[in-house]
């Protein structure tokens, strides 16, 4: 490629705004592994019984709902940092804090307070993805979003072996509660760097400094009626209609009396409104799929059936209830913080098609990876632990390297010709399991890593490494390379994409709603791979992943002019 192109990105990855990037992606990342893998290591030799560890795995749902809040933090900036900053010190000073409280709570003897720290650093730490995603769409331009998107990624991957594989390594030797001590003196010195080394980002025009000082106390109102009404109703109504007659309840007191004391309580009742709402549609779609199996006399059909099938009809309906019922209490309550972010994005020419485009891009990958590990140790025989070192060296650098050499294309690439060329990629990466499913381990031999097995366990997560010679199977490596490579380069062009869709004064709003729909494919269409694999077999079914990836492609073929335009906005 030319010189001047290499040095222009060369130049472009050693500014204030690109480190800047990179130290918010780690920041992103850092806190994830221990609401998830980490947390229940850690529950677990503490002692805690299987079903409470797998009760607590609903404390990463913040993650999902982010969206709820965000209009929030759209409106409301905290006086003195400039725009999102303060947000950004405020997340990270409170993911600090609980880090380090969590640290002296003992998961066995109280397990309803490391409950609460754990909720509390999933909230805080979804909260700052919200800001950071923000932040990238704000200050990105046309000509290097695709680089901004791709270094985000690549500290979002740097955090997440930080958290979960070296965090894992440290906890073997000094155990968990002072890993978690060792995770929040992290955060803490990443909350010092952010604000020195951020761009300060001028405050819309419209901002005025007093606005967040009432927005914190009315949030504060809100909270104490909230809390007061479920302390006096759930126990008597139960936990369903229970909460929502509590929500009402705190929505109806806090509406009187906010309305007399604070300029912006509409919003915040709105916000509220909107919470009920969505409770609302969830319990009326929970308790009429019970209804139904009640009367047809269906002992299993219940949200925690075995038959995966069910636990997904409940989740579907719920939402599909859930999401309009609360557009609808929005509506009414006149929460405009979220109803015209969706509307300036709706008015947008082909608004529908690109929430289509964003769903499928991804649908290829989403679909495969879903059982990759289960046909890499059951349907091939790999041990866990070959896969492991595979996955995180071999998979973790691949993923990385591929981000920014995507994120590099893409300076001289533009947005359309990056996302058909990496999105053709990710179909052809899984030709690489399609050929390990027809010919198995040792096609191609194995290579010996250089290092022993034990100084690798930091890529096991503290697993044991029995049963492995130290060979890695040449095609395994080759295959993971390969997926893992493209799909870093469609990553960062799907968060290019995203973020050319967002405006800048709604960004937090826009990029939360958009990067939900992203994660459509992962979440409700991926679970349905497991019965496909059981009817057709692992060699086939790498074949229909392939396949899935195509309506993406053309999607995005067909929507060339209007892609291009995101480019070029003013055209």
């Amino acid at each position: 490629m030319p010189t001047s192109w290499l040095s222009t990105s060369l130049a472009v990855l050693k500014s204030r705004r690109m480190l800047t990037i990179l130290l918010l992606g780690f920041a992103s990342g850092l806190p994830l592994a221990l609401t998830g893998q980490a947390m229940q290591s850690w529950l677990t030799a503490d002692g805690v019984d299987i079903k409470t560890i797998g009760l607590l795995a609903l404390v990463g749902l913040p993650y999902t709902y982010k969206f709820l809040w965000a209009p929030l933090m759209d409106r409301f900036e905290p006086p003195l940092l400039g725009r999102r900053k303060g947000w950004l010190l405020i997340t990270q000073v409170a993911l600090a804090a609980l880090l380090l409280f969590m640290a002296g709570v003992t998961p066995a003897g109280h397990i309803g307070l490391f409950a609460l720290c754990a909720v509390g650093v999933a909230f805080f730490s979804a909260s700052q993805d919200v800001v950071v995603d923000a932040y990238k769409v704000d200050v990105s331009n046309d000509d290097d979003r695709g680089l901004i998107a791709a270094l985000g990624v690549t500290g979002y991957r740097i955090a997440m072996l930080t958290s979960g594989g070296l965090a894992f390594l440290l906890a073997e030797v000094i155990g968990w509660g002072p890993t978690c001590a060792w995770l929040g003196a992290l955060m803490a010195a990443i909350a010092v760097l952010t604000q020195l080394l951020a761009p300060r980002l001028p405050y819309l025009p419209d901002h005025h400094s007093g606005e967040f000082l009432r927005f914190a106390l009315s949030l504060l109102l809100i909270l104490g009626a909230a809390a007061a009404a479920l302390w006096l109703v759930v126990p008597r109504l139960g936990q369903g209609w229970g909460v929502l007659a509590a929500l009402s309840a705190a929505i109806a007191t806090t509406w009187l009396v906010a309305a007399q004391l604070f300029a912006h309580w509409r919003a915040l009742a709105g916000f509220i409104a909107m919470l009920a709402g969505a409770w609302l549609g969830y319990v009326i779609a929970q308790q009429g799929l019970l209804l139904l199996g009640l009367l047809a006399g269906w002992p299993d059909f219940t949200p925690d059936s075995k038959n995966n099938w069910i636990g997904l009809l409940f989740v579907l309906l719920e939402l599909a209830l859930a999401v309009p019922f609360a557009m609808k209490a929005a509506k009414l309550a006149r929460f405009e913080l979220l109803l015209t972010p969706m509307q300036q994005y709706f008015r947008r020419e082909y608004a529908w098609a690109f929430l289509l485009l964003i769903i499928l891009y991804k649908l290829c990958d989403a679909f495969a990876g879903v059982l990759s590990v289960t046909f890499l140790q059951k349907g091939i025989g790999f041990s866990m632990a070959e896969i492991g070192v595979v996955n995180k060296v071999v998979g973790m650098v691949a993923t990385i390297v591929g981000g920014i050499f995507g994120g590099l294309l893409m300076l001289r690439w533009r947005l359309y010709k990056s996302l058909l060329v990496f999105g053709i990629l990710q179909i052809v990466s899984n030709l690489g399991f399609w050929l390990l499913a027809i010919h198995g381990q040792d096609a191609l031999g194995s290579l010996q890593l250089p290092l022993s097995p034990e100084a690798l366990r930091v890529f096991m997560n503290g697993k044991s490494l029995t049963a492995w010679d130290g060979g890695v199977d040449i095609l395994l490596a080759l295959a993971m390379t390969i997926d893992n490579f493209a799909g870093g380069m469609g990553t960062a062009a799907l968060v290019a994409l995203l973020m050319a869709l967002c405006r800048r004064e709604a960004s937090a709003t826009h990029y939360a709603l958009l990067s939900a729909l992203a994660a459509v494919g992962r979440i409700y269409v991926g679970p349905s791979s497991g019965y496909l694999v059981a009817e057709i077999g692992w060699q086939h079914f790498f074949e229909v992943s392939m396949l899935m990836g195509l309506p993406g492609m053309l999607l995005l073929w067909r929507m060339k002019a209007q892609v291009g335009k995101l480019d070029h906005p003013n055209t």
